[in-house]
């Protein structure tokens, strides 16, 4: 929309003074006289009608957040009302008046005013569709993803249960190539059931996330370490973490984060695995870092690592459904974070992801 298509609602109190502005912006915009707050794309107000209108555009500044609602107080000479102008550094709620133009009106730096108010609402306006239209996208393809994996389900578990009704009746009448056919489709079951179950909490991550809240993340490791003990053991691995501190976090997810980064490192990790998780604070957020000394990863392939799907070794070589680190990109973005890799071959990768502070600003 451009400027000159735009609504602009006169509040002016004083008939004359209403009319003269009128007729100044008749020729560039759409200018509507209601003497109540109406619908407009810009509202002019003078001061000494303002403190009948303040609530009514209060109002209507709030219900258009965070679409930009401009409103332009008139002030004459003699005027004692005392304004604060927004500051654009700022992210604060929204003020009520955006800018203040002194009476007698010069037409040329008004108008000036006027556009660049408008064209600021204008963008605000289409960057709010464009956010409406990548949330109902992403929505849909969560529902997409979700139904698939969950109908996929039942006919798997028909093709499992007959596999090993194979096994069982028949294993002992196969060649040896029968039982490698019948073992390969095994396992290829299992995997699919694998995938789907981890499709499955991925397209989970937004709609069933608990809310965020104050966490010791000392207790989620504890619990992600006691999920993985038998893992550890197996491997004689040590995770050596330093005190960790509190964020706000779901801990459910957090845990899944650490579980899948733990659990990544012993396996990619020589024998014994040594893992170490330390922190730094960092502004409003906290760094955590997990670090191993396993095979480490080229640079080329650090950032599609944590792609869906995408793996860098084969199943025969290292087990794991692709999904794992695509999670957790998926929980640390959902908690305004990051998560990077840094690592070369041969010699370790430390994974890092932020997260918001227990005592941030909300």
């Amino acid at each position: 929309m451009k400027p000159s298509e735009s609504t602009i609602q006169l509040l002016i109190g004083e008939r004359g003074n209403r009319a003269a502005v009128r007729e100044l912006l008749d020729d560039r915009y759409e200018v509507i006289t209601d003497r109540w707050v109406s619908d407009a794309d810009l509202y002019l107000v003078d001061d000494r009608t303002f403190p009948e209108y303040h609530a009514a555009l209060r109002e209507r500044v709030e219900a258009n957040d965070p679409v930009f609602c401009p409103v332009v107080l008139i002030r004459r000479p003699d005027s004692t009302v005392r304004i604060s102008l927004p500051n654009p550094e700022t992210r604060d709620s929204p003020l009520l008046i955006d800018d203040v133009v002194d009476a007698p009106l010069d037409p040329d730096p008004l108008f000036r005013r006027l556009n660049t108010l408008l064209v600021r609402r204008n963008q605000s306006k289409e960057l709010r569709r464009y956010i409406t239209r990548l949330e109902e996208s992403n929505k849909s393809l969560e529902q997409f993803a979700y139904a698939a994996s969950h109908d996929l389900q039942e006919p798997l578990r028909m093709v499992s249960s007959y596999l090993q009704l194979i096994e069982t009746r028949y294993g002992d009448d196969l060649d040896g190539d029968g039982e490698e056919f019948l073992e390969f489709a095994i396992g290829g079951a299992d995997r699919m059931r694998s995938m789907i179950e981890a499709l499955l909490e991925y397209s989970r991550v937004d709609s069933e996330g608990a809310p965020l809240e104050p966490t010791d993340l000392n207790d989620v490791l504890e619990e992600a370490l006691a999920d993985l003990q038998v893992k550890i053991d197996e491997h004689d691995g040590r995770v050596t973490a330093e005190t960790l501190p509190r964020v706000r976090g779901d801990p459910d997810q957090l845990r899944q984060v650490f579980q899948n980064l733990l659990s990544n490192a012993i396996e990619f990790s020589g024998e014994p695995p040594q893992i170490w998780i330390t922190t730094e604070r960092d502004g409003s957020e906290w760094r955590v870092a997990v670090e191993d000394d396993g095979i480490g990863i080229d640079p080329d392939d650090q950032e599609r690592i944590f792609d869906v799907f995408q793996r860098l070794h084969s199943h025969e070589e290292y087990e794991g459904t692709g999904i794992g680190l695509a999670l957790c990109q998926r929980i640390v973005d959902r908690h305004d974070g990051r998560i990077w890799a840094e690592s070369e071959p041969g010699a370790g990768a430390t994974f890092t992801f932020t997260l918001p502070a227990a005592d941030a600003d909300c």
